[in-house]
């Protein structure tokens, strides 16, 4: 890890210019403003931190959680997706005797004063809600209209990765079908799960675990004209995403743990103004503490997020409208230019 970092450093340093700012992303490369700064680098260089900050008796089980700490001193400004985060790294510097905060959102560990601050990811709101709207005439999603014919959609889309509560959710969809009869042959439930990290061993053995399950619900519950789940395992082009995303009168979005999550706010980006969709969120992502107009669940409750299901596909036009529009709101104000705008200004003030 340091090792690869002290690469990175020795590559960028003969490239940066004396008024360059330098804007490093995510834990990976931590270490590199320490090395940078080894070198003589004398630039304002920053960091942002895409994944949650964790707290401070889940960082001290890391031996290296002083380096680590060290590492971010060395930046300029330190940024991180909520309150939770900041909050988090806070109390991690006070615990820990190496540093404090200052006010003004100013800390000072290892000598240096940097400043650390909340700067919530956006996506490009606009652009993405026009990809939407333009979708409907592509073929692909074309057919997934009819194919879904008079059912409901409730799509999900995630990564293959243990921290997406991929499992949870499909035992959560399997307890709605389970509890709402009704609802048998009504409801079509579409997963995208694009692979990931394919060559590790958990990875893998997450993989063939999704699909058995998908596999087994469907067996279970399905019949001969309605297969319950629809899982998909390959990515999907961006501009059918959003057209599916519109199709969806559910978006389902329950990580069991994630900075922020970026799909909660294209699902919502996408949806069609006269008859948007309900995002029923982990309240255990980023995007909750900013997504005020979703169904929050806690994706350990299995009942609690079928539940969930079940009101979102019930719940009436005008509180569905009144919903997604103070979240596209609020998607419009704060989309990913004003995001790096912002981290920009304090790392140049």
């Amino acid at each position: 890890y340091f090792r690869v970092n002290r690469f990175f450093a020795h590559r960028l340093a003969p490239l940066v210019k004396p008024d360059d700012v330098i804007w490093v992303h995510d834990y990976h490369l931590i270490p590199l403003a320490a090395e940078l700064r080894r070198m003589g680098l004398k630039n304002r260089i920053g960091f942002f931190l895409h994944i949650p900050w964790p707290p401070p008796d889940v960082l001290f089980t890391m031996p290296v959680h002083e380096e680590i700490m060290r590492g971010l001193s060395h930046y300029d400004v330190v940024g991180f997706q909520t309150d939770h985060d900041l909050e988090n790294f806070a109390s991690c510097l006070r615990r820990e005797g190496i540093g404090d905060a200052l006010g003004g959102g100013r800390f000072s560990a290892y000598g240096r004063i940097f400043r650390g601050g909340v700067y919530a990811i956006g996506i490009e709101t606009a652009a993405f809600a026009e990809f939407a709207k333009k979708a409907s005439t592509n073929s692909t999603v074309k057919k997934a209209r009819e194919s879904i014919e008079h059912r409901d959609l409730i799509i999900g889309v995630d990564r293959l990765d243990y921290s997406k509560g991929l499992t949870q959710r499909i035992d959560a969809f399997e307890r709605f079908i389970l509890a709402n009869p009704a609802m048998h042959g009504r409801v079509t439930y579409l997963q995208i799960t694009p692979k990931s990290r394919s060559e590790v061993p958990e990875y893998e053995a997450m993989q063939r675990t999704v699909a058995e399950q998908a596999g087994r619900v469907n067996g279970a519950l399905g019949a001969v004209d309605w297969v319950p789940i629809r899982y998909i395992n390959r990515s999907v082009g961006r501009r059918i995403l959003a057209g599916l995303y519109r199709l969806g009168k559910v978006g389902l979005v329950t990580p069991l743990r994630d900075g922020m999550n970026l799909v909660a706010k294209e699902y919502v980006a996408a949806q069609d103004p006269d008859d948007p969709g309900v995002l029923v969120l982990s309240r255990f992502a980023g995007a909750a503490r900013e997504l005020q107009g979703a169904l929050l669940v806690n994706p350990y409750d299995i009942e609690g997020t079928a539940n969930a299901m079940a009101r979102a596909l019930s719940m009436p036009l005008e509180e569905r409208k009144e919903r997604w529009k103070a979240m596209m709101d609020h998607l419009l104000e704060h989309d990913v230019s004003r995001w790096c705008q912002n981290f920009l200004n304090d790392l140049t003030a």
